[in-house]
């Protein structure tokens, strides 16, 4: 999970043109203009898991659910382009993380994730040290919810698959101090800046693991 900014990406006409409680979901007619959207603000990777959409699949997401926010159906603010795995992000938010409060989760237009997160070269997710017990929640609650972090799943395998590729990369770089290595991977970093899992890349380079 990674800062997004929907400010940069102007709200798609479709929307506008239809309201709760008179329109379903079903009414809108031109998806593909609301994904053309969210691709401007994404790229083409799942807002949740960072893993590709051509590879696994995808679907508009409600962050807070349509059955239980139906004011928020058509609330460009509310829909994100997630990936279609049934066990992880949001198709798993909707059918297997219940009970949850949604003022629990992140949401990754309004904080960012990174104060939260540390994802690590085998593939894992830690929350970082030193939060607030708020925060801390938050924290676990949006792991737990979009079930990014399963000891043995799936989305560590492919995330611990892609890093293996920069792990040479660190050995090279030990001995630096920490403020070095953002300058030191400047160039790695602009060219992965829009590749699956770009988060867990630029940690594993920037971020020296206890």
């Amino acid at each position: 999970m990674r800062k997004l900014n929907r400010d940069a990406v102007e709200v798609p006409v479709c929307l506008a043109e239809l309201s709760p409680g008179v329109h379903s979901w079903d009414d809108v007619k031109n998806k593909a203009e609301i994904r053309a959207g969210l691709e401007l603000m994404q790229g083409r990777r799942c807002a949740y898991c960072e893993g590709s959409l051509d590879a696994l699949g995808q679907h508009i997401d409600h962050f807070r659910r349509r059955h239980h926010s139906p004011e928020l159906t058509f609330n460009w603010n509310n829909l994100y382009w997630s990936c279609y795995q049934p066990d992880s992000c949001g198709r798993y938010k909707d059918h297997d993380a219940w009970p949850y409060n949604v003022d629990d989760l992140i949401d990754p237009c309004v904080e960012d994730p990174d104060s939260f997160f540390r994802f690590r070269s085998d593939g894992t997710i830690s929350v970082r040290p030193g939060l607030s017990t708020l925060a801390k929640h938050k924290a676990e609650e949006t792991l737990r919810v979009f079930n990014l972090n399963p000891t043995w799943g799936r989305l560590r395998t492919m995330r611990k698959a892609v890093l293996s590729s920069y792990l040479y990369m660190v050995d090279d770089a030990s001995g630096f101090a920490l403020t070095e290595l953002q300058d030191i991977f400047k160039d790695e970093l602009a060219a992965t800046e829009h590749l699956p899992f770009s988060t867990a890349i630029r940690h594993v380079l920037t971020e020296l693991e206890p």
